[in-house]
């Protein structure tokens, strides 16, 4: 008796496990890729792009309400782009580069000139993957490593 309870609580057991595994598999199946650029860095969303351009290039209400449509389309095609299984890498690259400098096209052409001069530093920086804000020796020649 006491064998064929422990057989059963034992089954039951690894019963609950590999339901529990396979449903855990399906939920992390449908969630979406999350968007990157280049290298594997995970994209900003529009809000935070926007919060962070308005913080480093002091924008002023007017030209937020110009760029946050802009990003918003930016996010869009790059959302649409990684779900499209169709294209190859490469095109997928070509297609996300050309994206990007049509919206930095329209960014820059909201700001004035020092602000344009800040965006391409950040623009820089992040190429480079930082990330961070641009430093104040951002003008420096790079360093070898």
């Amino acid at each position: 008796m006491r064998k064929t309870f422990w057989t059963i609580a034992l089954t039951g057991l690894l019963t609950i496990g590999t339901a529990g595994a396979a449903l855990a598999q399906d939920n992390a199946a449908q969630e979406p890729p999350p968007a990157t650029q280049g290298g594997g860095h995970r994209q900003m969303n529009p809000d935070r792009q926007l919060a962070r351009m308005t913080k480093e290039l002091n924008l002023s209400a007017d030209q937020q309400a110009q760029i946050k449509p802009i990003l918003a389309d930016q996010d869009q095609q790059t959302q649409a782009l990684w779900q499209d299984q169709s294209l190859s890498q490469q095109d997928r690259r070509q297609k996300m580069r050309s994206i990007r400098e049509g919206s930095r096209a329209k960014i820059e052409a909201v700001l004035n000139d020092d602000q344009k001069q800040k965006f391409e530093s950040m623009q820089e920086h992040m190429r480079r993957g930082r990330g961070g804000p641009p430093s104040e020796d951002s003008g420096a020649a790079p360093q070898s490593n």
